[in-house]
């Protein structure tokens, strides 16, 4: 499991080192991006011949609403890197707030998929889910903390 979600880290993160701000780089990241994923999703959600429909249906619903939010982090890591050598702190609380609102809407965005998805199949599917997409998110976070550095207050 480790290697899959290694593999996308690495591709996130290289992608996102040459992303620009137009859409269409954006969009062709957050493509590569789902893709990926899903495969590895397969490997760990294991829903039942039964469920398969329901549930892919539910996580192709999610995936679109998490790649809106991936694209508003992306863009919140790029205003960052703009405004790094010359952010206010009225600017940088001001970012701090947008991600920490982000945050909260990702991890509940889970938490409420986590629930559509116990709904047509059963606990057992539904916490494999919100297991593998809180791994792939918490790994995705620490390559972020990792390589993004540090905000240093200026003279």
């Amino acid at each position: 499991m480790k290697k899959y979600i290694l593999i996308i880290a690495a591709l996130f993160l290289a992608s996102f080192a040459y992303t620009q701000s137009n859409k269409e780089e954006i969009d062709l990241l957050q493509a590569a991006f789902g893709m990926d994923k899903k495969s590895v999703v397969t490997d760990f959600v294991k829903p039942s011949a039964t469920q398969k429909a329901a549930f892919w249906k539910l996580y192709d619903e999610y995936e679109t609403q998490r790649k809106d939010l991936g694209k508003q982090r992306i863009e919140l890591l790029k205003q960052y890197a703009d405004h790094y050598f010359d952010m206010t702190s009225e600017q940088a609380d001001a970012w701090m707030k947008k991600v920490i609102e982000l945050q909260k809407r990702t991890d509940n965005l889970i938490v409420t998929y986590y629930g559509k998805i116990k709904l047509i199949s059963d606990a057992i599917v539904a916490t494999q889910f919100y297991q593998i997409e809180n791994y792939i998110l918490t790994t995705i976070r620490m390559q972020l903390l990792q390589n993004v550095p540090f905000l240093q207050k200026k003279p």
